[in-house]
């Protein structure tokens, strides 16, 4: 009795979904780290005797690598290959948890949290670069718009986790859990995508690059507007948790109220990657997000309202919010100088979006160490919604101009 072999359009079908699901699947794991900390930041204040600016600068230490490593790291995913780079994150991210998760102190703490930001960077980086390699151009916009879908996932996912596991064996089991997470993703990467091919002959430097994706306008303005979205994201929600502890909430159900908001980002990635496809204008699109960001962050943050109140506040502004990510990532492949700069484009955008998680969350601690209270940090945030509407008409007119 003869055995039919599979053909070769059968294997495609079956391993292209595989590889898009392992790309998902490392960037969620990867962000599940930024994830831990929300929740776990009473007890580390509380363990390492942590004021609410110091205990900022953890947070704000994610981004230190990103500060200089976003052009660097989309580089080395263009140069040395995507899949190559993203295994090498997911490792770097394992090993940098693990350490951490045996932290006596706040300064090796701190110190990990740096090295971990560098394996996220280079974990999430050639995401877009893999997913252009698997995905028809027509389907590209609702699949990018998933891709930005991992930040929210996993950070929510994390922050829904971490409570039950300070309960049961402190922050550390957090720690211990976003180290085993990235490595099980690096062995799905190395197992669902086939190796990084040979550079094309011809294909550009490293440093040439870099030279042309810095001499593009459009790639500037994508990582402002990035870095006044996620400054404005990542310092709601990291200090949720503190402020809803603080008014009376026990820490499991701040954790999952936080978790929620967070959750609530989906529905604009999703959103947007739809309304992308129809062909929705991308600047209308970043501006109506940012003006209810703006709007929604004085009403959570500023306004003396009902509990129910405050908090639909911050579901709004986490999912009108989720537009700007969802349209950012579906824009950065036609800003791109060409095809092979992709990686580095995305790099600068991330970059972009860590400034702005450098700086705003200390800048917002300070606000709200002063006389004015959380209201002060509610108009800080604000201020940078606004900005960020501004911008968003020089990131159409960009991509327009690509087009044309």
């Amino acid at each position: 009795m003869s055995s039919k072999l599979p053909d070769a359009a059968g294997l495609i079908r079956v391993a292209v979904p595989l590889a898009v699901a392992a790309v998902l699947l490392a960037g969620v794991c990867a962000a599940a780290n930024i994830g831990k900390l929300p929740p776990a930041l009473p007890a580390l204040r509380q363990d390492f005797g942590l004021t609410l600016v110091e205990a900022s600068w953890l947070v704000s230490a994610f981004q230190v690598a990103g500060l200089s490593l976003g052009v660097f790291g989309g580089l080395l995913a263009d140069r040395f290959g995507p899949r190559r780079t993203m295994a090498c994150g997911l490792l770097l991210l394992a090993l940098a948890s693990s350490v951490g998760a045996a932290a006596q102190g706040a300064t090796l703490l701190l110190a990990m949290r740096v090295v971990e930001s560098a394996g996220f960077m280079l974990s999430v980086l050639p995401g877009p670069a893999l997913l252009r390699r698997f995905v028809a151009p027509g389907s590209l916009s609702p699949v990018l718009g998933l891709w930005s879908c991992y930040m929210p996932t996993g950070m929510s996912l994390m922050m829904i986790a971490t409570p039950p596991l300070l309960e049961a064996q402190g922050w550390r089991a957090a720690w211990v859990v976003c180290a085993a997470l990235p490595a099980a993703a690096c062995l799905a990467v190395l197992r669902a995508l086939r190796p990084d091919g040979a550079r094309p002959p011809g294909a550009q430097s490293a440093a040439a690059l870099a030279r042309l994706t810095l001499a593009t306008p459009g790639a500037w303005l994508l990582a402002l507007c990035f870095g006044l979205y996620a400054g404005q994201f990542i310092t709601v929600f990291s200090f949720l948790p503190t402020l809803y502890q603080a008014a009376g909430i026990p820490a499991g159900t701040a954790g999952l109220l936080s978790a929620a908001g967070v959750a609530a980002n989906l529905i604009g990635n999703l959103v947007a990657g739809v309304l992308l496809g129809r062909g929705a204008n991308r600047g209308r699109l970043i501006g109506i997000a940012s003006v209810v960001m703006a709007g929604c962050a004085i009403a959570a943050l500023s306004l003396p309202l009902p509990f129910a109140a405050g908090y639909g506040a911050v579901l709004l502004l986490s999912a009108a919010g989720g537009l700007i990510p969802g349209t950012l990532f579906a824009t950065a492949p036609g800003i791109a100088p060409h095809g092979g700069a992709v990686a580095t484009t995305t790099g600068l955008m991330q970059q972009g979006s860590c400034v702005g998680q450098f700086l705003l969350p200390p800048l917002a601690a300070a606000a709200a160490s002063g006389r004015g209270g959380w209201a002060a940090a509610g108009v800080v945030i604000a201020g940078c919604a606004v900005l960020n509407v501004f911008v968003a008409a020089g990131v159409a007119r960009a991509a327009r101009g690509r087009r044309g």
